[in-house]
């Protein structure tokens, strides 16, 4: 590292449990967001301030006004602008020294599968289980963590679906690719603007801690917040030993 860059990242530097290995680490990593929405929007400001090395970020929507009340990457300004452009710009204007590849399009096939393997961690800021699940099925055949986060109303929830562990669940584990599950938008049922600050910033937490391999992932379990009474509860994920897409890795 270079005098700026101690200089910059000199309070993680001060933490024992990173120093200044753990934040070459990151450095070196390589972080792909899937979505520049209400999550990937803390999530990716956190990440680029870390000095995560490479971001990329994954969205084929346009920025509106009604984004504007949670989703923080954007401005008044840029509204009708990409989203993934406008992520862009904030993240280089936090931190110049990342390099941010911007990509306008919907995920799937052999592209997400490209873009899976090139990564050192997966974050899932999506707004469908379709997406969910083909994300997951990459991370599962690429052997690369995947950070889940999720948010609608006053309800969140946040998973990592680790399956470089022998033992660890995969997305599908706990909600099967065979579930005839509706997704339930925001643009329908609403949501409160901070709860997905506090769950994307958590996915930010998860995924620098997992390319630093410090201290434990929440790597099965999963993680509900009732932002009404602000509570947390954590349930047991096992793996499924005949999960269609782990069971048998």
């Amino acid at each position: 590292m270079n005098d700026n860059q101690l200089l910059r990242y000199s309070r993680h530097i001060l933490l024992d449990q990173i120093g200044i290995e753990g934040q070459q680490k990151i450095l070196a990593s390589h972080a792909l967001i899937i979505g520049a929405g209400g999550l990937g929007s803390p999530a990716a400001l956190y990440l680029a301030s870390a000095g995560m090395g490479k971001i990329t970020i994954v969205d084929d929507d346009e920025v509106d006004l009604t984004n504007l009340q949670r989703q923080i990457l954007h401005t008044t300004e840029r509204v009708g602008k990409d989203k993934v452009e406008s992520a862009k710009i904030s993240l280089q204007q936090i931190n110049p020294e990342v390099e941010v590849v911007a990509l306008k399009e919907r995920l799937q096939g052999q592209r997400l599968q490209e873009l899976v393997r090139s990564a050192s961690v997966v974050l899932d800021c999506s707004d469908n289980f379709k997406t969910r699940h083909a994300v997951n099925a990459a991370c599962v055949e690429f052997s690369v963590p995947l950070v889940s986060g999720a948010a609608i109303s006053f309800d969140g929830q946040l998973s990592v679906f680790d399956t470089r562990l022998d033992d660890a669940p995969c997305y599908a584990c706990l909600f099967s690719p065979d579930q005839d599950v509706e997704d339930v938008a925001c643009s329908t049922m609403g949501v409160f603007s901070p709860l997905v600050g506090i769950i994307g910033t958590m996915q930010a937490a998860e995924a620098l801690k997992l390319v630093m391999n410090l201290g434990h992932s929440v790597s099965g379990r999963l993680l509900l917040l009732d932002a009404m009474l602000m509570e947390w509860t954590s349930i047991g994920v096992s793996k499924n030993g005949e999960c269609v897409v782990c069971g048998t890795k």
